[in-house]
């Protein structure tokens, strides 16, 4: 069983201890009730989770990512766009198979809320703080702010990685791409040894 990581929670953080176990059980029981075909009922811990949010949700399996899907836009509030990004990441992340039973309750999750987007120069990046979105000729790449930290990445590798997300040459953030940042209150579970 997996056990909520809250490193994060400090004085910033937006979100409760509570608020984030339960977003991250909603995940799960998303991703259980299609397995199960059936209708899952919740009950929200107060009406900060009903506030429109973009999140994406991160699934892990073995520590190795097994889906991650999202909204950057706050279309939903945040507790639908946790279950529709959830079973998304679990069934429609094109570049994985869908998750069997048996790898559900092995699963890991990793939440990540985001900002609004707001233009950014490239020297105003912060690894670690932003993630970014660049879009040109009708294509948009989007990385999250964790993924650079993850892969050990400078501002140059970063810039570049979110232009290839796109399908972009690496150099379009210099050639006119639009640049975009958001922050994001990022927290997840690590699985008990």
């Amino acid at each position: 069983m997996a056990s909520p990581d809250c490193k994060p929670c400090g004085p910033a953080a937006e979100y409760s201890v509570e608020e984030r176990a339960f977003l991250l059980q909603l995940a799960h029981r998303s991703i259980e009730s299609i397995l199960e075909s059936k209708n899952i009922e919740t009950t929200l811990p107060g009406p900060h989770l009903a506030e429109a949010r973009g999140a994406f949700t991160t699934l892990h399996l073995e520590g190795r990512l097994r889906g991650c899907v999202g909204y950057v836009a706050a279309i939903y509030p945040l507790y639908r766009a946790v279950m529709e990004t959830a079973v998304s990441a679990a069934f429609h992340d094109t570049r994985f198979s869908p998750v069997q039973a048996e790898e559900a309750s092995r699963l890991t999750i990793e939440i990540s809320v985001l900002s609004p987007l707001f233009p950014i120069k490239p020297e105003e990046i912060q690894i670690g703080k932003h993630g970014l979105v660049i879009s040109a000729e009708g294509r948009r790449g989007l990385l999250l702010p964790q993924v650079p930290v993850e892969h050990g990445w400078d501002l140059l590798t970063f810039l570049a990685q979110t232009c290839r997300k796109a399908g972009l040459p690496t150099d379009a953030w210099k050639r006119g791409a639009t640049l975009e940042a958001f922050s994001a209150e990022v927290f997840g579970e690590t699985a008990n040894l």
